[in-house]
């Protein structure tokens, strides 16, 4: 009977093993969101976790020998597992919401503000761990009493079934169980998975267990000496720590080529699982049969430090491979999981060879000492001391190897540590030439460990080259001429051959400055410095502020070239950000020299609960939320706690891509901004970023005047090519009343924490390459829909901004000054605007009688309809009026239009004078008389305007009427574009 339930017990540890991993992905990201995510917090949470396990399976192997029926006992465990798990949500929200309100602003004193946070997290989750821990030792030592002949194969047998658990967990909860259920509902899942586990075991414990074998050698073994039991503890814990060290350094290696999304790093995560997995599985039926398993297992340490070595030629390759892959991949739904099943073979050509020798260890080195006659509590110390050398691997690698020898020689370095470990194993192995075999291992070990560190691979160009995202494995255009691996990033400073540097982190481009001064600015360079400029003008008595993520420094350079602010407090989670960012001298140069600067090397929020001061503004500079952790940034939950840190009358400042991104990712953060802060007002920047500005009580004040005296300031400003207020006043788009509602039918869940809507979504954009159009769609609208529609305040330019300006609205703005100008010159040359979208409509429409007659050409009305989609919506009323309505610049009488003409002329001039229910009444008539003989566009046109008229003039019913009459024979795709929902939804 207990022989029969071996198997099912195998099945059921491989359950425990999926939830495990489930608990440490998850209790991760909890631990995370009060810890924050700089490098000592993530080392204390896997410190955290494995060091509860390390002190559960010492303790097992402390209690085996007494407990009478360890499979009981192991279910028991796991019950209680799925017990803490239940509750673990409910718990971690109200004692973190405690602390902040009230405990944390009571304790004073920075260092004991830290010292409380990591003790609360490590009472939140080391009971749990260290019952994880007890897990291995109790179902191994339950399994091994029921079948002692095969203890090896059981132990091979256990490793691999929990492993393979593991990696499955990992994958399970990556891309499935967080988006349907969130955090709570996979903690909840888990739980009960474990709880159903539980109920399993303790029904077959029932059936009573049989008494443990005395400890004895077997198999012909000589007894296990002490000084062979210290040699394979400190043997497991060396490799446990070399283990990690791998872990860390190809994570870090691989994110360069996969990416640093979430999705990415439990792909790498599941790979490493599961190499580890198969070591156990191939070794299951050998192990019993191994005549001298110290040897095998210097052999296989050995074999597992060669293997490493290995590693760093095929990861040099894999940018190749990627490269290849995303030229070969269609950018759609349908390759997205293509994409995920080629990182997840990358990550397993880069890890598999090494992790399929270190699965095996664990069971050899047991092995080694139950057959040796050490007993049942062989299993929980070795488990144990492998687990301490796992905390061990990490420490040294986040905070020593990787950031001062870099990832190619942190791995070199973990390798030496397995080939001089297997050295030594083979030095105690019963082979006659044990030495000879020892030192050949060392000899030809150290040499190619020397060979790998001297390989002329891994060169800074390659490392930076985004390819998972360019698609390219080296960037021919510019040359990289700094380069570090830092505690949480590697950072490289790129030169383009046109003199604009960039900085970028895991091959992400987070800056771009151009560095001659003769030449145009970046579009980078005029989102970092109007981040500064907004809150300047928007609050001038403004004095204190912080900003989260040092960038390349030009943010703060902007701040601190006005006098106004008494303080700069600037976070930057990675030191190594804030050395290559030296780079731009002399054009940041104020950060680092100005006494007002605080620079400070801290996860945001962790700097902001340690010091509970309050701010004028905030300014949020990350913008990638496809980026593991920075997603964080963008949740209600960080929304309502940055409110905490604000002073009465504060902003909140924050940087937003719509590339790489779609409109329902925007709408989630927004939603997010929005049941958080009374109001927030949408800036744009350059066509794809965005600045949003938000206040917690009232609404977003309008920008003042540019303040002349400050000559730093203004020379900031002009170098972007603003000179005038309304340059900035311009880039408004709409306040949360306006944009709220584009947003509304997308139906789009708010960005948590708990429910990490953007974290798990945006990889996938990020790689369609797609763009959020709902706004810049509203920016460049041909009709003047939040003007009319909201009454909003519309902000016109006077004079053409230069040609270099990058806003999609000062260039639209920008050109129908022209055009306008233009037309309205008779002698103006349309060759000579400077515009170079308004010369075609300026060279057809300024030709004599080029729309008067009864014919006219069907260039002529399609540049009619250009200029007017152009001007309607973008000039000031004055011009509007002189274009449209007095029509000072058409060379024919009234009475020669053709009816064509005429009546476009007659829904331009309506438009003209926002009246809308002549808007209504002319759109609606040429929409019954079928007048679309312009085309679909002119329909789709006539159709915006009539229903933009109804919701204007009081009559929604009229504008649902309308758009149910026309809307599926004008839009026969489905695809509607956002600013024409935002009109049919308009209330």
């Amino acid at each position: 009977m207990h022989n029969r339930n071996v198997k099912l017990l195998f099945a059921l540890f491989t359950l425990s093993g999926f939830t495990g991993l489930i608990y440490e992905s998850i209790w991760s990201h909890y631990l995370r969101l009060f810890l924050g995510a700089a490098a000592f917090s993530q080392s204390f949470v896997l410190a955290a976790f494995m060091g509860g396990m390390a002190l559960g399976a010492w303790i097992a192997s402390r209690a085996t020998k007494r407990i009478v029926n360890l499979l009981a006992a192991y279910g028991w465990i796991e019950a209680g597992i799925g017990l803490a798990a239940l509750v673990f949500h409910e718990v971690f929200v109200w004692l973190t919401q405690a602390s902040l309100d009230h405990v944390i602003p009571a304790l004073g004193s920075p260092l004991t503000v830290e010292i409380y946070k990591y003790t609360l997290c490590g009472l939140l989750i080391v009971p749990q761990t260290m019952l994880l821990g007890m897990t291995f030792p109790l179902m191994s030592g339950a399994i091994i009493r029921r079948s002692p002949e095969a203890s090896g194969h059981h132990l091979a047998m256990l490793y691999f079934t929990n492993s393979i658990g593991a990696a499955a967990g990992a994958l399970a909860a990556a891309f499935l169980l967080l988006g349907w259920l969130g955090m709570p509902g996979t903690m909840f899942f888990a739980g009960l998975l474990n709880l159903i586990l539980g109920a399993v075991v303790l029904s077959i414990a029932s059936a009573g267990e049989p008494r443990p074998l005395a400890a004895a050698p077997t198999g012909g073994a000589a007894p296990v000496s002490v000084h062979m039991v210290r040699l394979f503890l400190a043997a497991a814990f060396i490799t446990g720590a070399a283990s990690f060290v791998y872990e860390i350094a190809w994570i870090r290696m691989l994110s360069l080529v996969l990416g640093s999304s979430f999705h990415a790093f439990e792909l790498m995560l599941s790979a490493f699982i599961t190499g580890l997995a198969l070591g156990g599985l191939w070794i299951r039926r050998r192990i019993d049969h191994i005549a001298d398993p110290v040897r095998f297992a210097g052999m296989v340490q050995l074999a597992m430090g060669l293997a490493a070595l290995a590693t760093i030629f095929v990861y040099h390759q894999t940018f190749d491979w990627m490269a290849w892959a995303l030229h070969a991949l269609r950018r759609s739904d349908e390759a997205y999981p293509l994409f995920n099943l080629f990182s997840h073979a990358i990550a397993f050509a880069v890890m598999l060879p090494a992790t399929f020798f270190a699965g095996m260890t664990l069971p050899l080195f047991t092995h080694v000492l139950l057959r040796g006659g050490h007993g049942e509590r062989a299993i929980g110390q070795i488990y144990s001391a492998n687990t301490l050398g796992a905390i061990a691997g990490v420490l040294l690698a986040v905070h020593l190897l990787v950031p001062e020898a870099g990832m190619k020689l942190a791995l070199v370095l973990g390798a030496a540590a397995d080939i001089l470990l297997g050295a030594w194993l083979l030095r105690h192995s019963q082979a006659a030439f044990r030495r000879v075999h020892a030192f050949t291992a060392v000899f030809v070990g150290m040499l190619a460990a020397t060979a790998t560190a001297r390989a002329g691979v891994l060169e800074p160009e390659r490392l930076s080259s985004g390819v998972f995202r360019y698609g390219r494995a080296v960037q021919t255009d510019s040359e990289v001429f700094f380069y570090r691996d830092g505690k949480t990033a590697s950072v490289a400073v790129r030169r383009q051959y046109n003199n604009s540097v960039s900085i970028i982190t895991n091959g992400k481009p987070d800056a771009s400055i151009q560095m001659g001064p003769d030449r145009s600015p970046t579009g980078d360079e005029y989102t970092m410095v109007i981040a500064a400029a907004l809150p300047l003008l928007i609050k001038p008595d403004a004095t204190r502020y912080a900003n989260i993520g040092f960038g390349s420094g030009l943010t703060a350079e902007a701040l601190l070239s006005h006098s106004g602010p008494r303080g700069v407090d600037t976070i930057e989670i990675e030191p190594a950000m804030v050395s290559g960012a030296r780079s731009f001298f002399p054009r940041v140069i104020r950060p680092y020299r100005d006494p007002r600067s605080n620079i400070v090397i801290e996860d945001a929020k962790s700097f902001f609960a340690r010091h509970g001061k309050r701010y004028d503004v905030i300014i949020s500079e990350p913008s990638n939320p496809w980026v593991n952790g920075v997603a964080n940034l963008f949740t209600t939950e960080f929304y309502h706690d940055v409110k905490r840190y604000l002073a009465p009358g504060g902003l909140l400042v924050q940087w937003l891509q719509t590339y790489e991104f779609n409109d329902r990712l925007l709408g989630s953060i927004l939603a997010a901004l929005g049941e958080n802060f009374a109001d927030y007002e949408i800036y744009e920047m350059n066509g794809v970023d965005l600045i949003v500005v938000a206040v917690a009580e009232g609404r977003v004040p309008r920008p003042g005047p540019l303040p002349v005296k400050e000559t730093g300031f203004m020379d900031q400003l002009k170098r972007l090519g603003i000179t005038r207020a309304e340059e900035i006043a311009a880039l408004s788009i709409g306040t949360k009343r306006d944009i709220a509602p584009l947003f509304a039918p997308l139906a789009a869940p708010v960005n948590s924490d708990y429910y990490p809507f953007v974290q798990l979504e945006a990889p996938r954009a990020r790689f369609h390459d797609s763009i959020a159009t709902a706004i810049p769609g509203l920016v460049v609208s041909p009709l003047p829909i939040l003007e009319m529609a909201r009454g909003t305040v519309m902000t016109y330019l006077r004079e053409p901004v230069p040609h270099y300006v990058p806003s999609l609205n000062l260039r639209t703005q920008s050109a129908a000054l022209a055009l306008a100008r233009g037309l309205l010159q008779r002698t103006a040359d349309p060759l000579g605007t400077g515009e170079p979208m308004v010369i075609n409509t300026l060279l057809a429409l300024k030709r004599p009688g080029a729309l008067c007659g009864p014919v006219v050409s069907k260039t002529a009305m399609e540049q009619l309809h250009h200029a007017a989609e152009l001007t309607l919506a973008h000039l000031a009323p004055e011009v509007r009026r002189a274009l449209w309505i007095e029509r000072r610049w058409l060379d024919c009488a009234p009475g020669k239009f053709s009816p064509r003409v005429r009546q476009r002329l007659e829904i331009y001039a309506a438009i003209a004078a926002r009246d809308a229910r002549a808007m209504l009444a002319r759109a609606r008539a040429l929409l019954e008389q079928g007048s679309t003989e312009g085309g679909d566009d002119w329909g789709r046109y006539l159709l915006l305007t009539a229903m933009l008229g109804a919701q204007v003039a009081g009559d929604p019913e009229e504008a649902q009427r309308i758009w149910r009459a026309y809307a599926t024979a004008l839009y026969p795709g489905g695809v509607i574009p956002p600013h024409v929902i935002y009109v049919a939804n308009l209330n």
